[in-house]
């Protein structure tokens, strides 16, 4: 480990089921909360039960809380690419930010700056694919909306982290919109897409709710100028793309 930070150890973690080298997922959050010292005190506090293995403010003071090695407790019911609980195989870092409840905003540069040389060093050590790298509202899409629409996901992905879109602009498409209540062979097509991109839903032919949060979590993701749960064809041609972009593995 390279980069300087303060300890801040917490009693909320435990050991993990599966060995050190099983770890092959990044999870991003925001803190969600007022101020770094709440969310900081908060995650040390046994009666919350909940962690992150590193926190960033926003003036880029990297904190460590869980050993990576330990299972930290920050992504609660989960899933990605076929696996639930995804505490047991991922390293979860917090970002400082008051978050959608408390004045949403920008994640400033010296923020950035750490979590870019942060997740370098932890992609270093593991065996982390591109497209496991995710944000919380990815992992739990009808829980959850962190780091969100403002986060720079382009920007990491331009550093070697993550995935995004790649091409002369945004991928269009021509495919009708899908949304909540639509039916038949399309809505199948698109949630099987989904399903091979990594989200955890029934491919049904029913674009229900789930469907729905799904869409926005990848909208918040990947096409942050639009959030609104409806598949339009750029939405559809956006994961297709991806899915092109990058070899999956299950």
């Amino acid at each position: 480990m390279t980069l300087p930070f303060i300890d801040w150890p917490t009693p909320n973690q435990d050991a993990r089921p599966e060995p050190a080298d099983e770890i092959n997922v990044l999870v991003l959050h925001y803190t969600g909360m007022t101020s770094a010292r709440e969310a900081l005190e908060r995650m040390r506090d046994p009666v919350f039960k909940v962690s992150a293995h590193w926190c960033i403010d926003e003036d880029g003071q990297l904190y460590r809380l869980v050993p990576e090695e330990l299972r930290a407790w920050h992504a609660g019911l989960s899933y990605w690419r076929q696996r639930h609980l995804v505490n047991d195989i991922s390293i979860g870092i917090e970002l400082v930010n008051p978050g959608h409840e408390f004045g949403y905003r920008p994640f400033p540069g010296a923020q950035m700056d750490v979590l870019i040389a942060l997740s370098n060093e932890i992609l270093a050590r593991y065996d982390i694919p591109p497209a496991n790298v995710v944000g919380h509202s990815d992992i739990a899409p009808e829980r959850k909306q962190d780091p969100g629409e403002l986060f720079d996901w382009a920007r990491l992905a331009r550093a070697g982290i993550g995935i995004w879109p790649h091409g002369p602009g945004e991928p269009t498409g021509s495919a009708p919109a899908l949304k909540k209540g639509a039916r038949g062979d399309g809505v199948r097509a698109f949630q099987k897409n989904l399903f091979d991109f990594g989200y955890g839903l029934y491919v049904d032919g029913h674009y229900g709710e789930e469907s729905e949060a799904i869409v926005r979590a990848f909208q918040r993701h990947f096409r942050q100028a639009r959030i609104d749960g409806i598949a339009d064809g750029a939405t559809r041609a956006i994961l297709e793309h991806l899915l092109k972009q990058t070899a999956f593995s299950a």
